[in-house]
């Protein structure tokens, strides 16, 4: 965990870093040039304002400030006391050639001075300042950003580094609930208060937990039921063999009782792998769907069936227009072991309606107990006169994986099993 945490605040701290360079260079060179423009136009403003008091072609009426002036009149040029010392150009002629326009800028040696002029009666006045105020306006509004930007940064790096902190332990609790998720004498409460994806992600990972626990429950009572249903054959096989074998049991009779076992043991195992490749064939795209025909398929049923009880009758309802898709082999399957334990529980009466693509298979037994009801499609869950078994959850699995679903009703006389279209694979 502490690795974590601290591959975490490398992360933050690298974070923090990117976001003060880029803000440093946000400062440094973005924000001037975005300002360059405005301070421009300050310093035209603050060169016009002084030369519109300039009134003679006097040296003593000429402002002497860290501004330089030009008073032109023809060919006579008048200068103030500091323009040398601003603009680096002894030879007024050509200081004069620099200005081009009404005001601007212009290069020389490496130095960027401003200049506004003034036309008047053939009289021309003339500002003229190096960048030393341009600079200065820039500096003074980068001095007036830069301490709200850095107390603005650094509040946020605060502010991150305490949330960072509460996500880092909330990770350390999630973490260690992930270590103790079998851990029955582990504190498992979700104790987040706010209701955030990370109380979510600790509501879905105690859902997990709850759920694993009832998995494994749910397997171990699976195996113990396995067990039971596989030992009580083996058990009988067992016993006929000793009887033989010591000569208290004939042996045509064993071998007899010794068949049915055997028989008994094989298609248990037969139901458990076919419900194993159904979890296969679930998430498999082999598994093709298509139009059945289910009146062939229904009457083919009834035929294997209807001489193992010649006191059952059967009764098959059914319209031409309703359609069903699967496959043959597993409607087979379905309709084998829902038939197959219609065949022990019926008193008189099988009936098998198909109609508007729907299927209800009726028997006049006796009603299933509500208890047993829920669960009923579990694996290898004690069912009805205490026997266990995997055909309904075989017919539960192959008809989801088709497409469609099964409920059981509870008759005033009997008990329906009816199969409806769910959601298609």
């Amino acid at each position: 965990m502490k690795t974590m945490t601290s591959k975490l605040s490398r992360q933050l701290l690298c974070l923090i870093v990117a976001t003060f360079a880029i803000i440093f260079i946000a400062l440094g060179v973005i924000i001037p040039k975005v300002l360059m423009p405005v301070a421009e136009e300050n310093i035209y403003n603050y060169l016009r304002e002084p030369l519109e008091l300039i009134e003679s072609n006097t040296k003593t009426d000429l402002l002497n400030t860290e501004v330089g002036y030009l008073y032109i009149v023809n060919d006579s040029i008048v200068a103030s006391e500091n323009i040398y010392d601003i603009v680096h150009i002894r030879d007024p002629k050509v200081l004069v050639k620099k200005l081009t326009d009404d005001y601007g800028k212009f290069v020389y040696q490496h130095n960027t001075y401003y200049y506004y002029t003034i036309r008047k009666n053939a009289v021309i006045k003339v500002a003229i300042s190096n960048d030393t105020y341009i600079n200065h306006t820039k500096a003074k509004i980068l001095g007036a950003i830069l301490p709200i930007v850095l107390i603005t940064f650094l509040s946020i790096s605060l502010i991150l580094i305490i949330w960072s902190g509460f996500i880092v332990r909330k990770i350390e609790k999630l973490k260690n609930k992930i270590d103790n998720i079998d851990n029955d004498d582990y504190n498992h409460k979700v104790d987040f208060e706010v209701d955030d994806e990370m109380r979510s992600l600790a509501l879905a990972i105690e859902d997990m937990r709850i759920s694993l626990k009832n998995q494994e429950e749910y397997r171990n009572q699976m195996y113990q039921n396995i067990s039971h249903d596989f030992k009580t054959p083996l058990t009988v096989i067992k016993s006929y063999v000793e009887a033989v074998q010591d000569g208290v049991e004939e042996k045509d009779t064993a071998l007899k009782v010794i068949g049915e076992q055997t028989n008994k043991l094989e298609q248990k195992v037969h139901s458990l792998l076919y419900l194993n490749k159904l979890d296969y064939l679930k998430n498999s795209k082999d598994l093709n769907i298509v139009l059945v025909d289910m009146k062939k398929i229904l009457e083919d049923e009834v035929s294997k069936f209807k001489f193992q009880r010649k006191d059952i009758k059967f009764i098959l309802d059914m319209d031409k227009r309703s359609k069903y898709y699967g496959t043959d082999e597993h409607w087979e399957t379905i309709l084998d072991n829902l038939l197959g334990n219609f065949m022990r529980y019926a008193n008189t009466t099988i009936k098998i309606t198909a109609k508007y693509n729907k299927i209800i298979l009726y028997n006049d037994g006796a009603n299933i107990d509500d208890d047993l009801l829920n669960g009923i499609f579990t694996p290898f869950r004690k069912g009805i006169k205490g026997e266990f078994g995997l055909g309904l959850s075989i017919v539960k699995k192959t008809l989801n994986m088709m497409g469609y679903d099964i409920i059981i009703k509870n008759e005033k006389k009997g008990v329906s099993f009816v199969i409806t279209k769910g959601i298609h694979k």
